[in-house]
């Protein structure tokens, strides 16, 4: 069955981590994705390891399935005129070079307009085309640093802690697919094409949504808190018998359940009634809960608190999450056939479509591995094809 975006052509000059996640996600959605590599190492995740699998470093597998592989060299001419080539038959070109990188090489927007008239360039960057950091390189650990994201991640008396992915570039990823969704609607509608300026500060800006906006209302600075909720009491970790386990009372009527269930008739002093109060007496809620949940273990509380309608969750590590029935049932592991790889795994998509359900057609591409085949079908002849890697344009 054609996924949803059937009959669309990406062509991908990203690596790293946020383009690469983004045209991972549009590939599954049924785009055919084009990743363009250097000729020599290609994208520099494949290297980031260990841990490699046959060769293949788990890292960069995680972010380039449903694609096809092609090595190029840009400061060639023949390379530039092939990449031309590519982009006449495309409908988005997807990149993150430093900005600026892209108009030098002759493949800006304005020069993309002249090869292809409605195309669509998505340009990802840590600060964006312009303001005093434009020029400057977008690291994931900066972004974090630099948006105020670690001022409020971690405990409060310790130092300020990264969220424990990249998350910076994951949400620009996510950003990012969602622009080229909009402005592949919007083309179908008008004919027009137009550039997409992505940042990885400005994506962590805007998801630092509700603590962004409590310091826009109140002008006061935000605070580490650690696994505190800033607005809502109890919301946070608390210790069974045999582990941590998340609570998160959402509401007074919740509260007066919980209250009932853990069994502590001190949590029912009027002052605790609301959220406002509670939140005014944090400290002694959270002791009196803590020495009740300790007395039970995750799995126990879990159930009683399951029956109640009361969130809550165990702190599982990776592999508990991965292997969980939950995960199974979702299909949210995949066995993906390689050429090298036995049995390779790799993490599902979340997108669950009825019509057009998500399909993995294609492993992570090797290093060029469909070169040959792409270069052939824009016309080059195997003459051409074989004086062009002797010449390190492919």
């Amino acid at each position: 069955m054609p996924g949803a975006l059937h009959g669309i052509k990406i062509i991908d000059l990203t690596r790293v981590l946020a383009g690469p996640f983004c045209t991972m996600i549009l590939g599954d959605l049924g785009a055919e994705i084009i990743k363009v590599e250097s000729i020599n190492n290609g994208d520099e995740t494949r290297g980031w390891g260990p841990p490699f699998v046959e060769g293949e470093s788990a890292y960069y597998l995680c972010t380039n399935r449903n694609k096809k592989g092609i090595t190029l060299n840009l400061k060639s001419e023949q390379g530039k005129e092939i990449l031309k080539k590519l982009v006449s038959e495309a409908d988005v070109v997807v990149q993150n070079f430093k900005p600026g990188t892209m108009t030098k090489l002759g493949f800006g927007y304005e020069e993309l307009k002249k090869i292809k008239e409605d195309i669509i360039l998505a340009s990802i960057s840590g600060f964006g085309s312009e303001g005093p950091n434009s020029s400057l390189p977008g690291y994931d650990y900066i972004i974090q640093a630099m948006s105020g994201l670690m001022s409020i991640t971690g405990e409060k008396e310790a130092e300020p802690t990264k969220v424990g992915v990249a998350i910076s570039d994951v949400l620009t990823g996510l950003f990012t697919c969602i622009g080229i969704l909009a402005s592949l609607q919007n083309r179908d509608r008008t004919g027009e094409g137009q550039e997409i300026d992505i940042s990885l500060f400005d994506s962590q800006l805007a998801a630092l949504v509700n603590v962004a906006s409590n310091y826009l209302c109140s002008g006061i600075v935000p605070e580490r808190m650690g696994n505190q909720h800033p607005n809502i009491v109890p919301y946070q970790v608390f210790t069974a018998s045999d582990g941590e386990l998340v609570v998160a009372v959402g509401n007074d009527e919740q509260f007066k359940r919980f209250t009932l269930l853990i069994d502590e008739p001190d949590l029912m002093d009027e002052k605790f009634e609301t959220n406002t109060g509670r939140l005014q007496n944090r400290k002694q809620i959270e002791q009196l809960i803590q020495n009740k949940l300790k007395l039970k273990s995750k799995n126990e509380w879990k159930q009683l608190l399951d029956q109640i309608g009361i969130p809550n969750g165990p702190i599982n590590n990776v592999s508990e999450a991965l292997q969980s029935e939950q995960a199974k049932s979702r299909e949210m592991v995949l066995e993906v056939n390689h050429p090298f790889i036995k049995d390779l795994k790799l993490v599902g998509s979340p997108l669950k479509l009825s019509k057009t359900p998500i399909e993995v057609l294609r492993h992570p591409p090797l290093h060029g591995e469909h070169t040959e085949e792409i270069v052939s079908k824009l016309g080059y002849s195997r003459i051409e094809i074989e004086e062009m890697k002797r010449n390190k344009t492919i």
